[in-house]
């Protein structure tokens, strides 16, 4: 059983919060977005969806940050590298822990502060063109042009999104392998 230094050591620190990044990550992505998307009719998963994706968006950002502020450090040819921000600042360190450290930030900043808000107004407009003509944007074709061009917009920023969310999730297993062979 780990004593109370395992309270103190940022090693623990570190290790949650990479689990936490990982499994947020599997669980949104592989098992709440697709089960909500089954069971929920498709205004309420919208909902649901605009309500979760800032939460998820910034814990994928901001656990990123407290990695690189726990980060344990590691034994290298050159000696011992420091813990910390300063670990990962290191020469040493730029391809597999800093680099992936700022994918995983860089790409939740993209869907927190620009992806996710633009996707969310192109679902407003949508509704808002439901509205107008009478029809929902996911019945069968044929839409008026103006739906048409939000669905396609839609598609466009959904798919982006989703890209940004799996380059993320790549960095994070990525970074968990370099961790792994560190602790």
């Amino acid at each position: 059983m780990p004593g109370p230094s395992a309270f103190t050591d940022p090693r623990s620190y570190h290790v949650l919060t990479y689990g936490t990044l990982l499994g947020s990550q599997i669980f949104q992505s592989f098992v709440n977005g697709i089960v909500a998307y089954r069971s929920l009719p498709r205004p309420q998963f919208a909902t649901l969806q605009t309500a979760l994706f800032p939460i998820y968006f910034s814990m994928q950002t901001a656990l990123p940050v407290v990695l690189a502020l726990t980060y344990p450090g590691a034994s290298t040819l050159r000696g011992m590298v420091t813990s910390g921000l300063g670990g990962v600042l290191d020469e040493s360190n730029r391809w597999n822990v800093l680099l992936p450290l700022v994918v995983m930030a860089g790409t939740s900043v993209a869907n927190l502060v620009a992806v996710g808000p633009a996707t969310t107004r192109i679902m407003r407009e949508r509704k808002h063109q439901e509205t107008r003509d009478g029809k929902k944007s996911y019945d069968p074709a044929p839409h008026s042009k103006e739906m048409e061009q939000l669905n396609q917009r839609f598609g466009i920023m959904h798919g982006v999104s989703s890209l940004l969310n799996m380059a993320g999730l790549l960095a994070t297993m990525w970074y968990g392998v370099v961790l792994a062979e560190r602790l």
